[in-house]
């Protein structure tokens, strides 16, 4: 089983430089094979990844060499979007104002550009996330079936979770699972990320034959392959 433990370590980039304070989480990952670094958008952390019997000190000795690197891409990030009232949250990629209106009912609604949002303050994020979980899964559930019909393919199910790394992913066994941040994007975004998946029923790799499925569901990789290197981190930072 992986573990993770976290902690804030400092960084000195070069000999010249002030050392800076960096959150570092370290997994421990039975399937590793070499120690490895990445960067950790949704928690603006670095990753450093060791194989069991590799001592901490090789993945600080890596993260060292590489602090540089690390430092310059946490600062890149993009700011840390809140989710409360009065701020912007786009929802299809179109900003919705984010409303608290304690004395309705009803949960989560979409009125006229804004998310009301019903309820204890206190109560507020987790409704938030979860209304953007139920309509994201219900975006996809509803691309999914016509990618599918189109390949000749079934999925054997369609899960919807956070993930930190990927937006979607297909198991050997025909599960389908998505990112529910992908509710944020363009729709052509998500459905292009959806195609991409369906079509890895057909061909669970990345040869021609895939590409050419993938092609022939959706105009919009290109696009939207640009799109989510670009604007798909910002998407991290919400919540």
């Amino acid at each position: 089983m992986d573990t993770v433990e976290s902690e804030t370590i400092l960084l000195q980039p070069n000999p010249f430089a002030a050392p800076a304070p960096c959150a570092v989480q370290w997994k421990r990952s039975a399937r590793a094979r070499r120690v490895s670094i990445k960067i950790d958008p949704r928690e603006a952390a670095v990753v450093v990844t060791l194989p069991p019997r590799v001592a901490r000190r090789t993945g600080m000795s890596l993260l060292q060499q590489h602090a540089g690197w690390v430092l310059q891409r946490l600062a890149a990030l993009a700011p840390a979007q809140r989710l409360e009232p009065g701020a912007s949250l786009p929802i299809g990629d179109i900003p919705h104002e984010i409303v608290h209106a304690p004395d309705r009912r009803g949960g989560v609604a979409i009125e006229d550009g804004r998310l009301v949002v019903t309820g204890g303050i206190e109560f507020l994020p987790r409704r938030i996330q979860d209304f953007l979980r139920s309509e994201a899964a219900r975006r996809i559930r509803l691309r999914t079936p016509v990618h599918a019909e189109a390949l000749g393919v079934r999925p054997r199910a369609v899960r919807v979770k956070d993930t930190s790394s990927r937006w979607g992913s297909c198991a050997p066994d025909g599960t389908l699972a998505f990112s529910w941040r992908l509710v944020m994007a363009p729709d052509w975004v998500l459905d292009y990320v959806v195609a991409h998946e369906v079509a890895h029923l057909r061909e669970l790799n990345h040869s021609p034959r895939f590409w050419a499925h993938v092609e022939r569901l959706t105009p919009h990789r290109r696009a939207a392959e640009t799109w989510l290197k670009r604007q798909g981190p910002a998407l991290l930072r919400v919540g």
